[in-house]
């Protein structure tokens, strides 16, 4: 859903004008991610560096949490999109050429998609401001544990992936997916805490691992 959809907002922007300062305050926000941690983020030092003043926060906003918490849907958003662009990108290319025979009935190869999950995924992480401290939701206490950041990110993999490769997204798929997600979570940030990069051999042992779970079910 679109940030401007997002729950954490008290009010949700209408005219573009509001709809700019939004964008201005959380990507003043997820500049001051990474310079402060969030720990020191403070709504004051948001509208500050966004140029608003201290109440077009706080009319977004009741607090820091739920700044960053809105900060981390745009971030789905965003990581959504590039996933979709990838993968057309890719079917794009292959227009034309033969069919090839390991993808799925008439769908894209999964391969392509796992690659294009993960590495679009890793490709943020490494980039985009504020992502390593928030990502999807999962690396700062945002809201209560109910929030199940990964459990939100799986529903929207598998309803992208689900029509990629036209498989249906049952509960079995749902399932599968979850896991992965979770799985791919936890080694990523493994691979982030030992390489402020990503360390190579532990990202590659991550796909490895997630193409061999999934060939169970997508095969």
């Amino acid at each position: 859903m679109p940030v401007h959809q997002a729950t954490s907002l008290r009010r949700a922007p209408v005219q573009r004008r509001s709809a700019e300062r939004l964008t201005r305050i959380l990507d003043a926000c997820a500049d001051l991610l990474d310079e402060v941690g969030y720990d020191e983020l403070s709504t004051r030092a948001v509208a500050q560096r966004a140029g608003v003043p201290i109440g077009s926060v706080y009319r977004f906003f009741g607090n820091k949490r739920a700044m960053a918490d809105a900060l981390a849907q745009r971030n789905l958003e965003r990581y959504t999109e590039r996933v979709l662009e990838r993968l057309q990108r890719t079917a794009d290319e292959a227009a034309g050429e033969d069919a090839d025979p390991s993808a799925g009935a008439g769908g894209g190869h999964w391969h392509i998609a796992v690659d294009a999950v993960l590495d679009e995924y890793l490709a943020m992480k490494r980039t985009a401001p504020g992502f390593s401290l928030v990502d999807f939701g999962n690396q700062i206490p945002l809201g209560t544990r109910h929030t199940e950041p990964n459990h939100r990110v799986a529903r929207r993999l598998t309803q992208l992936l689900s029509g990629y490769l036209r498989r249906e997204p049952d509960e079995n798929l749902r399932r599968v997916f979850l896991i992965a997600v979770e799985t791919a979570d936890t080694l990523v940030q493994l691979a982030f805490r030992l390489d402020p990069e990503g360390d190579e051999k532990v990202i590659e042992e991550t796909r490895e691992l997630l193409r061999a779970y999934l060939s169970r079910v997508l095969d």
